[in-house]
């Protein structure tokens, strides 16, 4: 707050100790460089200032004006019998008012924030010339962008991308968290509107009707799960898989790296898609463990029924579970195996022998050192494996997109058991258009995905670890 009150503070200090061209420079931006001979500067910021207000009011307040409702003229088809043709009239487009309102709006911050820095810089090139300081002229300027303030440079263009792909559709899709944007309300035909917090209320309701509740939790339990065990398992096979290659003799070496370097080079959506008709109920896998017995073995233990054809690998929950985190194994450790080897060659090899020299076993060390020390340098890496595994839509999809619930209240939320809060948002817009519903799930995903990276962030690099290693 003190910042802010600051950032506003000099700027009123500005206007109020500013000569007459500070002053201009409320009603014409480039009015502060033309009197200090600075036209070129004043031009381009007349220009910029002309341009942005003409877009607010010509494109984009015919949008903003309608924010509050998301419209109210519905599309409708009139037959002129006398032209005999369809007319359509001047209806109004939700999906349009939302987007552009909120791009109107940031516009508008930007501006704001542009017209403040303005006033702040003339107010300094005045002070610089009271001094007798040289004022910088216009290819100088250009100079400086291409040495000293060569960052300014390289970040323009990718803060301008990040603003249009990233930040916009985010602020979309949290606005349409709070409206009522359905297979029922699809633009430009229907109309859609705010519907306030219903949306977050229905995801944590289980009634006869609505089921998101019950579908919610178990998918957000499913989820976090899988996070953990994909990414712990897949961490320590990886670490197991070097220390035991680094054993072996030189040309051993070499052909356990070459064939894993080979595995990853294997794009991972063919893998799956490959596993997942091998696993199938009737694939290659099930005649296998038919013919060699495995499935009169699995019903005489009991995990099967007497009625079953086939093991359900991919199509029962329980099975699909364990068979998804044995596939991610599969498909994720010789990427782990490669990381780990690279951080065990940099251990110090002081440190085992004088492990060895107190007695110290291959576990021991293993446990004492290897570990300690791979999970220094790996840990805002693992963070980051179990926030992309959150969202790992490729394993889950790939492997369960033929998955059918029997679960009605599964079934009812458009979710199944081996859902993923990421697929299950996939879901509900591709399958069944019910885009505030996934826009929910998508914010309460985010807010996971930040919680559990503050948390662990905070924990893993506070306080004076580096020291330990040294």
């Amino acid at each position: 707050m003190k910042k802010i009150g600051n950032y506003f503070k000099d700027f009123f200090t500005s206007i109020a100790k500013g000569d007459i061209w500070v002053k201009l420079s409320l009603l014409i931006m480039g009015a502060g460089y033309f009197g200090r001979k600075q036209f070129i500067r004043g031009i381009l910021m007349t220009l910029l200032e002309v341009g942005v207000i003409a877009s607010i009011f010509r494109v984009f307040a015919p949008y903003m004006s309608k924010l509050s409702t998301l419209g109210t003229v519905q599309r409708e088809e009139i037959f002129d019998p006398l032209t005999m043709q369809k007319t359509v009239n001047d209806f109004d487009n939700s999906l349009l008012i939302l987007l552009y309102g909120i791009i109107g709006i940031l516009v508008i911050i930007a501006f704001l924030a542009l017209y403040i820095a303005n006033i702040k810089t003339v107010y300094r090139l005045q002070k610089m010339q009271e001094e007798g300081e040289h004022l910088s002229t216009f290819k100088e300027d250009i100079v400086s962008f291409k040495n000293e303030r060569f960052h300014i440079t390289l970040l323009t263009l990718p803060s301008i991308g990040v603003i249009l792909i990233n930040i916009i559709p985010i602020l979309f899709m949290v606005g349409i968290a709070f409206t009522n944007y359905d297979e029922n309300h699809q633009p430009p035909t229907y109309l859609f509107t705010w519907v306030g917090f219903k949306n977050f209320v229905n995801l944590f309701t289980t009634s006869q009707t609505i089921t998101f509740g019950y579908a919610f939790v178990r998918v957000l339990v499913w989820t976090l799960i899988w996070a953990v065990l994909a990414t712990a398992t897949t961490f320590l096979g990886g670490i197991l898989l070097a220390q035991f290659i680094n054993h072996e003799d030189t040309k051993l070496k070499g052909m356990w790296r070459t064939l894993f370097v080979i595995t990853i080079g294997i794009p991972q959506f063919v893998t799956l898609l490959l596993i997942s008709k091998m696993f199938g109920d009737y694939g290659i896998v099930n005649t296998f463990c038919a013919n060699v017995g495995i499935l009169d073995f699995f019903k005489n233990i009991g995990l099967l029924g007497a009625g079953d054809a086939f093991i359900p690998f991919l199509s029962r929950p329980g099975w699909a579970h364990v068979t998804i985190i044995l596939v991610n194994i599969w498909v994720g450790i010789p990427y782990q195996m490669l990381v780990a080897t690279g951080i065990l060659m940099n251990i110090p090899s002081d440190q085992i022998e004088s492990a060895k020299i107190d007695g110290a076993n291959k576990f021991q060390i293993f446990w004492k050192i290897t570990m300690p020390y791979v999970m220094f340098i790996t840990g805002p890496s693992l963070i980051q494996s179990v926030i992309a595994n959150i969202n790992n839509f490729n394993v889950i999809y790939l492997l369960t997109y033929n998955y059918k619930t029997t679960n009605m209240s599964m079934a009812n939320s458009h979710a199944t058991e081996v859902d993923l809060l990421i697929t299950w948002l996939f879901r509900l817009t591709n399958e069944y258009s019910n885009f505030k519903m996934a826009s929910v799930i998508g914010i309460i995903t985010f807010i996971v995905c930040a919680a559990l990276s503050l948390l662990t962030f905070s924990r893993m690099i506070g306080g004076d670890k580096e020291g330990v290693y040294r």
